[in-house]
């Protein structure tokens, strides 16, 4: 399935009558301006390692296109937008009884580059189930399906960018790169702006995931750092007793201390 996006702590609080529009990606400013880009932290469009980035990646050089207005001054999102089990993905698609898995909770900050909170942002999250499938007709993995997770949720940052939300979680899977290439356990992001073409798109891993070494796809990150910011934590003071571990995820928009998304690699 395709790489996605990345972040720090979740869940907003959003008046619904009066609707704050969120605070533009591209205006993120530290001591009057923007931090340098660094570009050596994103890994090549085209990587031998990861086969499928051979026939898609550009040959050419890249055209840079004007935004249109509706790209730039849409969408805005509010609480209203907000079902009250979007951010718990054990209940949001049950049936009849809990999915199986682990039981985790995922919480952290989006921010600026200033480490800033950024509030009122659609932060939305995707994953495989237990199992290491998805529910997607696709794929064709031979884990079962869960008839009781969905696996995917959104929610808003508070005013200091907080978010979280409940899942279980995602298993490994096999995938058609060599032989026996395997993906680490991971959750999708992604974080909207003030309008679509401002949407950041990453993926979340697990610390102590032994498959993040030898996955194909981040070994093109040529980071070390870049990568590390890829890697919850686990948060054990922030755990429920009994009940469910807790993974950190921060994402920095811009900066040096970027989160590495996969869908702007030419600067965040």
């Amino acid at each position: 399935m395709p790489m996605t996006a990345t972040a720090v702590r979740v869940d907003a609080s959003h008046d619904a009558a009066r609707i704050n529009r969120p605070e533009p990606l591209a205006a993120l400013f530290a001591d009057g301006g923007f931090f340098q880009r660094d570009r050596s932290l994103h890994p090549p469009a085209h990587a031998p390692g990861y086969k499928s980035s051979v026939l898609r990646s550009p040959r050419n050089a890249l055209l840079s296109l004007e935004n249109s207005v509706s790209e730039i001054t849409g969408p805005v999102f509010g609480h209203n937008d907000i079902g009250p089990l979007d951010n718990d993905l054990i209940r949001n698609y049950a049936k009849d009884g809990d999915p199986v898995g682990e039981r985790i909770l995922v919480h952290g900050r989006v921010l600026d580059e200033t480490g800033r909170g950024v509030p009122n942002t659609l932060v939305e999250f995707w994953q495989a189930n237990a199992g290491g499938r998805y529910r997607h007709k696709k794929d064709t993995y031979l884990a079962p399906i869960d008839p009781n997770f969905g696996g995917c949720g959104r929610t808003l940052t508070d005013e200091d960018g907080y978010y979280y939300f409940r899942t279980i979680k995602p298993g490994p899977y096999p995938w058609r790169n060599y032989v026996n290439s395997w993906r680490p356990a991971h959750i999708h992001f992604s974080v909207f702006g003030s309008g679509f073409a401002q949407r950041l798109i990453t993926q979340m891993y697990f610390e102590g995931d032994p498959l993040i070494p030898i996955c194909p796809i981040l070994a093109t990150v040529p980071d070390a750092d870049a990568l590390n910011r890829l890697v919850a934590p686990l948060d054990l003071n922030a755990s429920t007793p009994f009940d469910s571990l807790t993974y950190r995820f921060d994402i920095v928009l811009r900066g040096r201390r970027s989160t590495y998304f996969e869908n702007r690699r030419e600067g965040n």
